[in-house]
């Protein structure tokens, strides 16, 4: 029979035994796996996957720096000079003349005058005279009435006048016809300077007419409007 401290000692050769043993398989497997991963290492890729959704945007980036300032552009064309003109607000300016009864039987000359006080220089004037006229006469005749200022008749554009003229007729009517009629006679007159206007209205003959007998204002109400209007 063997003795005891010889089973020990092949005990603990077989014990070594086995483990470098294990050691060997272990190290043969590590090797194998790294074979099969080098191997197989080089295969196809597969197909790309599905896209991801869009992430959330990132917080703004810190400002920069600013830039360097750019050089100065070419010099601009000379503008044209403005200047504002500050006007007071318009306000009426308006008169009444008025003469009950004028009864004014002149065939020639001046009827009656109203001065008006004008504002400004770049307004007009509207006139009217509103009253009776009457013109008779044995034969064709003309009379006109018509308004000065300041003694001269409108040029800006055109005189402001009223005409009445008066055919013959049958001889039985020509020496009875007297016919007094409230008439009108108005215009607007541009180119008056501001200041005192006095406003006339006057009575004369027609361009190659004889004159009648004239009469203005009979029995009635007559009267002179003014106004000053904005252009």
């Amino acid at each position: 029979m063997v003795s005891l401290p010889v089973r020990l000692v092949l005990f603990i050769v077989f014990i070594i035994s086995f483990c470098g043993t294990e050691k060997l398989k272990q190290r043969g497997l590590r090797q194998r796996d790294a074979e099969y991963v080098e191997r197989y290492s080089e295969c196809l890729q597969g197909p790309a996957g599905t896209p991801g959704r869009e992430g959330n945007p990132g917080a703004n980036g810190i400002p920069g720096t600013p830039g360097i300032p750019g050089r100065d552009g070419l010099k601009g064309e000379k503008g044209e000079c403005m200047r504002e003109i500050f006007e007071e607000p318009w306000r009426s300016n308006y008169k009444q003349c008025a003469w009950n009864s004028l009864n004014y039987g002149i065939d020639l000359g001046k009827i009656a005058e109203c001065t008006f006080t004008k504002l400004r220089s770049d307004s007009a004037l509207r006139v009217l005279f509103s009253g009776s006229l009457r013109l008779k006469c044995k034969t064709a005749c003309c009379q006109r009435w018509y308004f000065t200022f300041n003694g001269a008749e409108c040029t800006g554009p055109l005189p402001i006048e009223s005409i009445i003229y008066l055919d013959q007729g049958s001889p039985e009517f020509n020496s009875t016809i007297n016919i007094h009629r409230t008439s009108a006679v108005e215009g607007l007159c541009e180119g008056i300077h501001a200041g005192l206007v006095d406003v006339a209205i006057w009575v004369g003959t027609c361009a190659d007419y004889p004159r009648g007998d004239a009469s203005t204002g009979w029995n009635s109400v007559s009267r002179v409007i003014i106004e000053e209007l904005p252009k």
